[in-house]
């Protein structure tokens, strides 16, 4: 696993953003610049391509945060060269000839050159990544208040005004960073141009609209992610618009924005759609957003032989695709025949639970973060979180916990330090955030809790019990699972949860 440790005190180290570079970008670069320095490396910003920056947000965010970039044309030889926010080699970074080249970037990964450094696109921004590289580095973002505003800046703009997060890390950082709230007003407050205003009037007469499933997509000149959001806000409050996609086509892919109001599509499900095998996307219930790289669509996708940009067509077709793509569910009155189903009970492994008033007074409302996504519950005697193997968790009541589990003393199954996310609770009243895994208790499933089970043979939709407004949703191989002490308790498991965790009766 890549640290920023690794790399030496005595390097002399050039961070350079792509071209015509965006706050994420800048807000990376500066809060690596700032780690090098205080680290003992002599360090400096550049970036390069035909134009200087411009944009008013952009240069008051240089000003106020004193970020030391420059302007560089090439040739230039670096010793050591960091590319953040991008990668080396790819379309929009001029290339500088480097003797060490490390990338630290949350887009898809590219054939690329590089001696070291970290790609993670499931992050909504490069600044997330580069604030959790930090924190593990134990940096004093105390003592660099303008590096917690340029990180939350960052965060801010590429994902839609903090609409379209994808990751609970991200949603850890926007939490955890203490930030200039008039300074990002200020800045939020003059990022539209004229021109870009100009933009957004002729992304919004640039439409397709399906009047069978209430969709409509509309297609943006190239502009900050932020414009994407305006847009599709707008977009939204259209009669006859449940859903809107608003789009544009950059060299590397297409940036996407995602605005719903349909209770039967959430917004990060359907960008998590559109961006399967081709990128990566997510967010909220009503807003959401992703990114399609061109390269990834063009091994996948045939297009058709209607003109245009293949991202033009890969979007129109595969946003189509998803309206006639699912079953939905509705626990409450499922109609399911289970007698068709077969019965499975749960297998004697350990997994974990935690009484939900343990870590927080009852009555309290607790955010349960975790890699499926956030809930909210309110804490208390009889409500507990269990935690499976793989990390995953869901509240249940004590009356059901009694039945289906017993207290053990022998440590559980869940290789907690080697998940991807450690699973967090958070109080909705302070603020406070306090790791599971510092309350798990051992327990072991019985192996008398029964289950109706049914393989998925296509994308399905549940409104469980839990969550009757938002829905839990299963692809092709995962599991529809009823409680056959409470019919009504219907739900998806995980293909590859539920084999590690269930065995037929």
């Amino acid at each position: 696993m890549f640290r920023l440790s690794e790399i030496s005190p005595s390097e002399n180290i050039v961070i350079q953003c792509h071209d015509n570079p965006d706050a994420d970008a800048l807000a990376s670069a500066f809060a690596l610049y700032t780690y090098f320095e205080n680290a003992g490396n002599k360090a400096r910003i550049i970036y390069s391509g035909k134009f200087e920056i411009s944009k008013p947000n952009l240069l008051e965010m240089l000003v106020q945060l004193e970020i030391p970039a420059e302007f560089v044309k090439p040739p230039a030889n670096f010793p050591f060269l960091i590319v953040t926010d991008a990668q080396y080699g790819a379309g929009n970074v001029t290339r500088f000839d480097a003797e060490k080249i490390c990338v630290i970037d949350h887009h898809m990964e590219e054939k690329t050159e590089r001696d070291t450094g970290v790609i993670n696109s499931a992050l909504g921004s490069c600044s997330t990544l580069v604030w959790d590289l930090l924190r593990k580095e134990n940096f004093p973002f105390d003592k660099f208040p303008n590096v917690s505003s340029a990180l939350y800046f960052g965060l801010f703009t590429d994902t839609g005004g903090l609409s379209e997060i994808y990751h609970p890390l991200d949603r850890d950082m926007r939490d955890t960073l203490v930030y200039n709230r008039g300074l990002i007003k200020r800045l939020q407050n003059t990022n539209v141009s004229l021109a870009e205003l100009a933009l957004a009037g002729n992304a919004l007469n640039n439409f397709v609209k399906n009047d069978e499933h209430r969709f409509a997509i509309f297609k943006a000149e190239p502009c900050d992610p932020n414009i994407l959001g305006f847009i599709s806000d707008l977009a939204l409050q259209v009669d006859g618009i449940d859903t809107c996609i608003v789009y544009n086509v950059l060299p590397d892919g297409a940036k996407l924005s995602i605005r719903c109001c349909a209770r039967d599509v959430m917004a990060s499900d359907f960008a998590g759609f559109l961006t399967r095998g081709v990128g990566s996307g997510g967010g909220h219930l009503d807003k959401a957003g992703g990114f399609c790289s061109r390269a990834r669509v063009a091994e996948q996708h045939t297009a058709s032989s209607r003109p245009g940009d293949i991202l033009d067509d890969y979007i129109l077709a595969r946003a189509t695709e998803y309206f006639t793509s699912y079953e939905l569910v509705d626990a409450a009155n499922h109609g399911l025949d289970i007698s068709k189903m077969k019965m499975y009970r749960k297998l004697k492994i350990a997994v974990g639970h935690v009484h939900s008033s343990d870590v927080f007074p009852a009555g309290t409302p607790v955010i349960i973060r975790a890699l499926e996504g956030d809930e909210t519950i309110i804490a208390a005697d009889d409500i507990y979180f269990m935690v499976g193997i793989l990390g995953e968790v869901y509240p249940i009541t004590a009356e059901k916990f009694a039945r289906g589990y017993a207290l053990s003393q022998a440590p559980s199954d869940i290789k907690i330090n080697e998940l991807e996310y450690r699973p967090t609770v958070r109080s909705g009243i302070t603020g406070e955030v306090k790791e599971l895994a510092d309350f798990i208790r051992p327990c072991t499933a019985r192996g008398e809790v029964r289950v109706f089970v049914a393989p998925l043979s296509r994308y399905t939709k549940v409104f469980t019990k839990w969550s009757p407004d938002s829905y839990m949703y299963g692809r092709e191989g995962d599991f529809i699972v009823v409680r056959e002490d409470d019919v009504n308790d219907a739900y998806i498991i995980r293909e590859d949860i539920f084999y590690l965790t269930y065995e037929a009766v």
